[in-house]
């Protein structure tokens, strides 16, 4: 009798269901209703750590709300049930089995991170003003995203990567290309 028992959470997680309704026509169309990019279908999700399902979501929830913004804003994160305020999104990343990290800078321009266990997941996406007013904005969700499929898409690279390897140099290129604008 070792049969492991699952939580709630872990039993929705291995279903992968979604689904979406709005009352606005002219609103985004909800990140629940498209369709996995394939670099994130590649892999089933019963394969996925809690915190790797919960980390590639996030990228299509920041991706698609980034669509809805104007050349003047940009996305940050707030977090109920903390003083951490708003952080401006720079990164994002995950630890498995069950850890989620979020990067960025504070709106004093304060370099911040939050590790959050994704059973206490609770992200709030907001749009805020640039935080360089000459500079184009910074669209971390389409970054990730492409970062992602680029290095789960090819089979070759997947296999010769563990999957920590294939962690850190998502960390280390999000990190790069986002400090270097």
């Amino acid at each position: 009798m070792s049969k492991e028992i699952d939580t709630s959470v872990e039993v929705m997680e291995g279903e992968a269901l979604s689904g979406a309704a709005q009352c606005d026509k002219g609103a985004p169309t909800p990140t629940e209703t498209k369709p996995l990019p394939q670099g994130m279908a590649a892999k089933p999700v019963e394969q996925k750590s809690p915190a790797e399902w919960a980390y590639q979501r996030l990228i299509l929830y920041i991706r698609n709300f980034e669509e809805s913004l104007n050349a003047e804003e940009e996305a940050a994160f707030g977090f109920a049930g903390s003083d951490a305020g708003l952080i401006r999104i720079e990164g994002l990343g995950f630890f498995a089995p069950d850890l989620i990290s979020f990067t960025g800078r504070d709106i004093q321009g304060h370099r911040t991170t939050l590790i959050q266990h994704v059973s206490q997941l609770n992200v709030a996406l907001r749009a805020v003003p640039k935080f360089t007013q000459d500079a184009p904005p910074i669209r971390v969700g389409f970054a990730l995203a492409e970062a992602l499929d680029s290095l789960l898409d090819d089979p070759a690279r997947r296999a010769a990567m563990g999957e920590t390897a294939r962690r850190h140099a998502l960390e280390r290129w999000d990190g790069d290309a986002i400090l270097a604008r």
